[in-house]
């Protein structure tokens, strides 16, 4: 069962407890300085092999100056095996900062943001919530607000050591449209490479939403799947998520 779990939470944990919440893909926004978002989500991923998933994450973002944000999630993850018994866990940790780079402006050129993330190995090793060892993200992400549209994208490179494990790339593309005042709605592609050896690369979508219950309170979620390896990688995933900003 261990083995199996330890199979599901690598398949379907990387991506889920960071990223542009509700989406796996990010994008260049920059909290003001002093500003606060803190986000508790549930997020999971069903594969032929059962489900995976984080129940809660908390995430919290602070904007410690201007084009400058630190980043930290304490994620639970719990596997539910199609069959076996389910099992839950404390997750590894995740910390990052981003760095805006590069502000477009009036020029018509994107905003671009760095956002290098540090898994630390802190989870359950013994129930497969954790690798043990220490990962890194690398991404470069970029976005564009034209109108009611906002644009974004990006990606980057995961270093995940470890045996059997393989370095791989994360890269993906959205775009969203504030439909009304208090509702936006949005769209992602995305693609990962293997992440170790015997997998095989995947692409996804996930359709989302942001929703202002007031000024300071949102209420955020997706679902979505796998277009490609889709058995083994993604058959159904959500995210849903409060989001308090302050």
């Amino acid at each position: 069962m261990m083995r199996l779990a330890a199979a599901l939470l690598l398949l379907a944990l990387p991506g889920l407890a960071h990223a542009g919440a509700p989406f796996r893909t990010d994008d260049a926004g920059m909290l003001e300085p002093g500003g606060w978002e803190v986000d508790l989500s549930t997020s999971a991923t069903r594969t032929s092999s059962g489900w995976a998933g984080v129940a809660p994450a908390t995430e919290a973002n602070y904007g410690v100056s201007k084009g400058v944000q630190v980043h930290v999630v304490l994620p639970l993850g719990y596997v539910q095996p199609r069959h076996g018994r389910a099992g839950m866990g404390l997750g590894d940790a995740e910390f990052g900062v981003k760095v805006r780079l590069f502000t477009g402006g009036e020029s018509g050129l994107p905003d671009i943001a760095a956002y290098p993330l540090v898994e630390a190995p802190v989870g359950n090793q013994a129930m497969g919530f954790s690798t043990g060892h220490t990962q890194v993200f690398l991404p470069l992400w970029l976005q564009k607000t034209v109108g009611d549209w906002t644009l974004f994208g990006g990606g980057g490179y995961w270093i995940n050591p470890g045996i059997g494990n393989k370095d791989y790339v994360f890269t993906g593309i959205g775009a969203q449209r504030k439909v009304t005042e208090d509702l936006s709605l949005g769209v992602e592609l995305f693609y990962q490479g293997a992440s170790a050896a015997g997998q095989r690369s995947s692409t996804g979508g996930n359709i989302g939403a942001a929703y202002d219950i007031s000024e300071t309170i949102h209420l955020l979620g997706s679902i979505g799947t796998g277009l490609t390896n889709r058995s083994a990688s993604n058959l159904t995933s959500y995210y849903l998520g409060l989001q308090f900003t302050f």
